[in-house]
């Protein structure tokens, strides 16, 4: 089916829809992964935003119920060069035709996505249509110019949990404060880990878990006195979408948590940690989104192929004496990672359970759990 791409600049991209009649909008933006659009298309740091695949065959081993980050698909949209309805996996329980069609969200395909990708690169991340429903040019511009901005806005708010829950076998238990103390008691001397779901994804839960934690996740919103009436071992600070400005009650949070327990960051948390520290972060042009971003840790020398999403940055130089670099993406010079001098506070905005290296990244969790002592 006939379809448009309409970028707020007036650029427009011929194409064609796989899954049907369909609108979507949000920010265009581009991924440089091989593999992975199933978690690309659920981790729940898409929102608003319409992910390009540059790599051209999507859709070659289909979907399974192992792959998802969240319990929905948080992207936009889906923008590839072409679409693979034969797939081959021997864990596929269904084809991403399909997968995207009955989660009502627009894929789009035959268009030329080096194109879309370099002209991202050259005016940045900006806000778009598609469609296969409206093909009239100046309708689909002028909508996209009526979409708000991602900065600025606190996206927080529309993917994160509203009670506590705990997570097994990626289906999510709730529970209240008393039922968490509950089980905080019986956690086997496990630490005990209070996980912020700003957007958490799935795969860092299973990774905490795997490094021997037990994990409640806890609403964006809890405040400082909550966290402490649970009393855990360590707090973790998730990944999540957009700005990390605008989500001021989180900041506050974290700034009355430092120095309480040992905090581990990734991602937007990452961002907010610093921002509760005094540090400033900015907007960068086309964000990083892949799973081959050269990171050095400075503290060893060695270079971490890494896993990516976000389009904001913290600024390196707005950091105090306090607080030492740890990592700095090879492309761009741009902060990676930073931990506290004297609290023991860490975080890092690449994403180390993704598993690009594969196991480059995996010491931080141990790291955390040494953090706290265990």
């Amino acid at each position: 089916m006939k379809a448009l791409l309409a970028l707020e600049d007036g650029r427009i991209f011929k194409c064609r829809s796989f899954t049907g009649k369909g609108e979507a909008s949000g920010e265009l933006v581009f991924n440089t992964s091989i593999t992975g659009y199933q978690e690309i298309l659920t981790d729940p740091s898409y929102k608003n935003q319409i992910p390009v695949m540059t790599y051209p065959l999507i859709g070659n081993y289909g979907v399974n119920d192992k792959d998802a980050e969240s319990d929905k698909i948080y992207a936009a949209g889906l923008i590839v060069k072409e679409y693979q309805d034969n797939y081959s996996n021997c864990n596929a329980t269904d084809s991403l035709k399909n997968y995207l069609h009955k989660n009502n969200i627009l894929g789009i395909e035959d268009i030329d996505t080096r194109a879309v990708t370099l002209h991202i690169r050259e005016a940045g991340a900006m806000r778009a249509v598609v469609s296969s429903i409206d093909t009239d040019p100046k309708s689909l511009v002028k909508k996209a110019n009526k979409i708000n901005r991602i900065a600025g806005t606190d996206l927080v708010k529309e993917v994160g949990t509203s009670a506590f829950y705990i997570l097994k076998k990626d289906k999510k238990f709730f529970l209240d404060i008393n039922e968490v103390k509950n089980f905080r008691k019986h956690s086997n001397n496990k630490p005990f880990i209070a996980a912020f779901d700003f957007g958490i994804k799935y795969n860092i839960i299973r990774e905490l878990e795997k490094s021997g934690c037990n994990v409640v996740v806890v609403p964006a919103s809890t405040n400082a006195d909550a966290i402490k009436q649970i009393a855990p071992d360590g707090i973790f600070l998730s990944n999540g979408p957009g700005d990390p400005a605008p989500v001021t009650y989180a900041v506050q949070t974290i700034k009355e948590l430092l120095d309480y327990r040992p905090i581990f960051g990734i991602c937007l948390g990452h961002q907010l940690l610093a921002l509760a520290l005094g540090a400033k972060t900015y907007k960068l042009k086309f964000g990083h989104r892949g799973a081959n971003h050269p990171v050095k840790n400075l503290m060893t020398g060695k270079v971490e192929i890494t896993s990516q999403n976000h389009g904001f940055a913290v600024a390196q130089d707005s950091f105090d004496s306090g607080v030492d670099i740890t990592h700095i993406n090879l492309n761009d010079n741009t902060v990676e990672g930073f931990k506290h001098k004297k609290i023991p506070a860490m975080s890092v905005q690449y994403h180390p359970e993704a598993s690009p290296g594969p196991n480059d990244s995996k010491y931080l969790f141990s790291r955390f759990v040494r953090m706290m002592g265990r």
